[in-house]
């Protein structure tokens, strides 16, 4: 297995469903496509990541002299230990993209449901995609001016 390899086809996976998201009709089928066979998809991959690199199955590449990880070990140094080869940094990828794209798919989503168009999505859309906590919280806080406004009018 070729960890360049895992790393472009995540990639792939997740940029056709980041389009979708921000150019493509949001439907229920295209909402269904970004869930299933773009965040669902890139879950399995994680899930392989994790047991083929857990187990043995899967050579991680380590870096000349790192210690093995371990997987339990939650600590910077174990976290460390874990990123110190190809396998732990697509493992961690993979993650990022994954929820990174769930997190873009219910932004569009909330945003549709409340009204805002699609040019008002595209900033937080994009820094989701970039810098995920950051386009978060841009969306949390429009969506949240937008519900008081709409609370105080009722």
């Amino acid at each position: 297995m070729s960890w360049d390899g895992v790393f472009t086809a995540t990639n792939v996976i997740a940029l056709i469903g980041w389009l979708l998201i921000a150019a493509g009709p949001r439907g229920p089928k295209t909402l269904a496509l970004v869930l299933y066979l773009g965040v669902g998809l890139l879950c399995f991959i994680y899930a392989a990541l994790v047991v083929g690199l857990h187990s043995g199955w899967f050579e991680p590449n380590r870096l000349p002299g790192a210690p093995p990880p371990n997987f339990l070990d939650y600590n910077i140094a174990g976290l460390r230990n874990l990123f110190m080869s190809d396998g732990g940094l697509v493992l961690g990828w993979t993650h990022y993209l994954a929820f990174d794209l769930f997190v873009g798919q219910w932004i569009a989503k909330d945003a549709d449901h409340k009204g805002f168009s699609r040019l008002v999505q595209l900033p937080a859309l994009f820094l989701t995609l970039m810098i995920g906590p950051v386009g978060l919280l841009v969306w949390l806080v429009v969506r949240d001016r937008r519900a008081r406004r709409t609370a105080k009018q009722s």
